[in-house]
């Protein structure tokens, strides 16, 4: 990995996978592009940024090859509580924008490393709930799901087929302060720091006794950046790895928040909508392939990721002159 072309990097898990690869390999060798601009963004303004539809083939590949990379990471895609409302046009764009993104790694020459995320919720309502294991059935009931399943397979077909060197993880719920959650069933666990802190009260939309995984956006990029360094001769499954760090649900995370702000309040106001993909999911997975293939080892546990969340986003707050009812 020399010289990496990342879509959708003004997204939540972009954003700061472009900062750290800048770091890791040079502001010159990481081109970020988005289908839009924001102005101010550390990612538009810190580096070379592009605007990229990655529905346009043709404008994809002769991006690609203005910029010579050898490295494609693909994170464009529409979310699974904004995928249900508008099942075709996520089809059009999680599938058309992947094939895409695999055709240019293919078109630019062979063993072109690829990463495209694939998430838990490929899994469905009849995988085995609790560490449900690498290898399962996979029977998805949302749209989202279903185009991660699809993607898993057309990445291990372009693999195969072509020698594209492609790999992935399933994602679980990811949590973090410096981009706003974009329209995914497990955001409640990236809202309820921002209530927190603004309001001492959550009103969560995922009804109590629903676990799911989840992950600290520092783990998960730690673990895209091992998997793309890691030795392909050595990897089993490539698409996708299961990964995570803690499965939880709402009453727990309110129970972590409660021990730095004593006075927090949970309240209730379940969207059945997102309560019907929650429930979909597992429980919790297992995960032991990634440690064993690649080394994959997560640092935050709930308590650890609660404080960090708290202390960063109130230095946010701060810093952007919002007030909030709590000092931290």
């Amino acid at each position: 990995m020399k010289k990496v072309l990342i879509t959708g990097s003004l997204g939540q898990i972009g954003s700061e996978l472009t900062e750290r690869l800048r770091k890791d390999l040079g502001v010159e060798n990481v081109i970020s592009t988005d289908i839009r601009t924001i102005e101010g963004s550390p990612v538009v303004e810190g580096g070379q940024f592009e605007e990229l539809d990655v529905t346009d083939h043709d404008a994809f590949l002769a991006m690609a090859k203005k910029y010579d990379v050898d490295t494609i990471v693909h994170l464009a895609a529409l979310l699974s509580a904004t995928a249900e409302k508008r099942p075709a046009f996520a089809w059009g764009l999680n599938m058309g924008g992947l094939m895409n993104a695999l055709e240019v790694a293919r078109e630019i020459g062979p063993n072109t490393t690829f990463f495209a995320p694939s998430s838990i919720a490929a899994y469905g309502p009849d995988a085995q709930p609790d560490k449900t294991p690498q290898d399962t059935v996979m029977h998805p009931t949302t749209m989202y799901g279903v185009t991660k399943v699809a993607g898993e397979l057309l990445e291990n077909y372009y693999h195969t087929k072509y020698g594209v060197d492609s790999r992935s993880v399933r994602f679980p719920g990811l949590i973090s302060y410096k981009v706003e959650p974009g329209g995914g069933t497990t955001d409640y666990a990236v809202d309820i720091y921002y209530e927190a802190l603004k309001n001492k009260s959550y009103t969560s939309f995922i009804d109590k006794g629903t676990y799911m995984d989840m992950m600290y956006m520092d783990d998960a990029i730690d673990g895209i950046v091992d998997l793309l360094n890691a030795d392909g001769d050595k990897l089993i499954h490539r698409n996708s790895f299961n990964i995570t760090a803690m499965s939880f649900e709402p009453e727990e995370i309110a129970a972590s928040i409660k021990k730095f702000i004593p006075d927090f309040e949970m309240k209730y106001d379940v969207d059945p909508v997102r309560q019907g993909i929650a429930n979909s999911w597992p429980n919790s997975i297992d995960d032991s392939d990634a440690r064993k293939e690649w080394g994959f080892k997560p640092n935050y546990d709930l308590d650890k990721m609660t404080e960090k969340m708290l202390k960063e986003l109130s230095k946010k707050f701060k810093a952007e002159g919002i007030e909030t009812k709590v000092s931290f």
